[in-house]
């Protein structure tokens, strides 16, 4: 099982672009990690309705996401593995359809190397103005949109992750 995590503070609302930006970042990564906390892979692996989403489904994209966009995008690097060996051919959706393979601590373990790599990346370039070394859909793209295209992506997915989980154990909120 992952264990409790504290949760990221509520962001600040008197500070930097740059620093409201990460903080915003900083604080869905940790509600994504809390929705995973406590479960085991059973229930990691569960669904809700039609859906085919599940917890450890959505930690392992997002630890995708945060590589494609902050290793791959920003810094121009080739995917680091588990990703640039995955059959992505076979399974369009490889990250989600290959999560109920591993153990709770290896999906948080991956997530969290993916999410180092970020911050040494953001970290690297440092302003929210400096474009990524590789075009997104063929246009150049600032580290600002892509943070905040991360936050829109995490909200969408600690939302999907919020309703599967209250379905497990019937635990809610942040």
């Amino acid at each position: 099982m992952i264990d409790k995590i504290e949760l990221a503070s509520d962001p600040g609302r008197a500070t930097t672009e740059r620093d409201s930006l990460l903080a915003f970042l900083g604080y869905f990564r940790s509600v994504l990690v809390r929705k995973a906390a406590g479960l085991d892979t059973i229930q990691l692996a569960a669904t809700l309705g039609p859906s085919s989403l599940t917890i450890g489904g959505l930690v392992k994209h997002m630890a995708f996401v945060e590589d494609h966009w902050f290793h791959s995008v920003l810094l121009g690097n080739d995917y680091p593995e588990p990703w640039l060996s995955a059959d992505w051919d076979t399974s369009p959706d490889w990250e989600f359809d290959t999560a109920p393979n591993h153990t709770p601590c290896e999906l948080l373990s991956q997530f969290r190397a993916s999410v180092a790599r970020s911050d040494a990346a953001i970290a690297s370039v440092g302003n929210v103005d400096t474009i990524a070394a590789k075009q997104s859909h063929g246009q150049p793209t600032s580290l600002r949109w892509i943070l905040v295209h991360m936050i829109e992506e995490y909200g969408r997915h600690c939302g999907h992750a919020d309703l599967i989980r209250e379905s497990i154990d019937g635990e809610t909120g942040d």
